[in-house]
């Protein structure tokens, strides 16, 4: 497992990495919008969340298009159209699986929450299951 941490970003703040690559998948971890857009609208926050992904997933060394999966946790049912719109501006044509989740609260106050899974490129090994054990 490679731990994936991008310079400019502040560090995660509990016992977690910003990503890790490992056996050819990416897993970033739940993202938050940067602290100086936490009293922000809801599409200010969305964009910083995303920009800080685009970030992540290019330390990773791959991009938007290698996004398998994505799990979003919005404040609010009410903003769904919002990041229905801004995300496939992101995504453009491409559409990985995704989940957006309503909830009552997120940390800090924020209105959204994004996780994402992305293959990693052909540098990075090849995405594999674990191996399967057989009984003797």
């Amino acid at each position: 497992m490679r731990i994936i941490s991008v310079p400019d970003l502040p560090p995660p703040a509990g016992h977690y990495s910003q990503a890790v690559v490992a056996r050819g998948w990416v897993f970033i971890s739940g993202v938050l919008p940067s602290p100086d857009c936490f009293d922000a609208e809801f599409d200010i926050q969305l964009g910083s969340v995303l920009d800080i992904c685009g970030k992540i997933l290019a330390e990773a060394g791959c991009s938007w298009q290698h996004v398998v999966q994505c799990t979003a946790y919005i404040a609010g049912v009410e903003y769904w159209p919002n990041f229905n719109s801004i995300y496939a501006r992101y995504l453009k044509e491409h559409q990985p699986a995704r989940v957006v989740v309503p909830v009552a609260a997120l940390h800090h106050g924020c209105l959204v929450e994004v996780q994402l899974t992305a293959t990693a490129t052909q540098s990075q090994s090849k995405p594999s299951l674990p191996e399967t054990r057989r009984s003797s």
